[in-house]
């Protein structure tokens, strides 16, 4: 299994890989860990990975640039623009670590063991655009209902909990079978080689909570919503653009758009948070 780790601050990951399980892991070359530093990616003499939100709002977002470059320079590959998607090579995931992502659980670990290979992508500030998510990673993870500063402890748990599972990391291979959360606990079925694509990173920003009005009741109910979409400049990159209502100057009309992506992503990776 290979895992890349793609961060800001590479020198986070010293310590952590160097002990236990993962330690004997890369030794024995069960694992094989290779950290980028985003930074390698960008084009000016600040290295710049960030820009300010369109639409306004607080914080910045990681640009798509520097986040697509990474990925294809780790691939040895292109993955596409919005004419043509190109493929990932066969048993590889790329997974961004949000806090508006599914739940990361052991299924997910069981199902990540089955792979050759992870990217992972460690956000920081206010998010990342978009468009990383929509049309460059596989999975959108987040491990738990609580706020990061990024991305890095969770690509590490997510690590280490991947890696035991795979065949030589415990010094007994019962170990992984009869502890908590094992799906043969339970008679659980595994779902194979699942892969979807779904959107992105915000490690700094906690689900919202808003009123609904049922309409056949007339009762209001409340919720917990993951945060909106952000987008940054560029408003156009290969071909993928920012939503117009973004650029457009309406600040009644941004709202508007973001409070309806805010629910449709929570519907969509997080219904749970829906309290009826």
């Amino acid at each position: 299994m290979h895992f890349d780790l793609i961060t800001i601050f590479p020198d986070f990951f010293t310590g952590p890989l160097d002990y236990g399980i993962l330690r004997r892991a890369r030794e024995t070359g069960i694992v094989e860990m290779n950290v980028q530093d985003l930074r390698e990616f960008t084009k000016d003499r600040h290295r710049t990975v960030d820009d300010r939100p369109f639409g306004g709002g607080e914080g910045m977002v990681l640009k798509p640039e520097p986040l697509f470059e990474a990925v294809e320079h780790l691939l040895g590959a292109q993955v596409g623009d919005a004419t043509q998607k190109r493929a990932l090579p066969a048993g590889t995931a790329i997974v961004l670590l949000s806090a508006s992502g599914t739940r990361f659980d052991q299924e997910t670990a069981r199902r990540f063991a089955k792979l050759q290979r992870i990217i992972l992508i460690c956000g920081r500030y206010e998010g990342v655009d978009e468009r990383v998510a929509e049309h460059l990673a596989t999975d959108e993870i987040s491990i738990g209902d609580f706020v990061l500063s990024g991305g890095e402890l969770p690509a590490m748990l997510i690590v280490d909990a991947v890696a035991r599972l795979l065949p030589g990391s415990l010094g007994n291979e019962a170990s992984s079978q009869n502890e908590s959360f094992s799906a043969s606990d339970h008679g659980q079925q595994i779902p194979e080689g699942h892969t979807s694509r779904r959107p992105r990173v915000t490690p700094s920003i906690p689900p919202r909570r808003v009123n609904f009005t049922d309409p056949t009741s007339g009762t209001q109910e409340l919720s917990m919503l993951l945060d909106f979409p952000h987008y940054t400049r560029p408003a156009e990159y290969r071909g993928w653009k920012v939503p117009e209502v973004l650029i457009g100057g309406n600040h009644a009309e941004v709202a508007a758009w973001r409070s309806a992506a805010a629910i449709e992503k929570t519907q969509k990776n997080r219904p749970d948070l829906f309290i009826r």
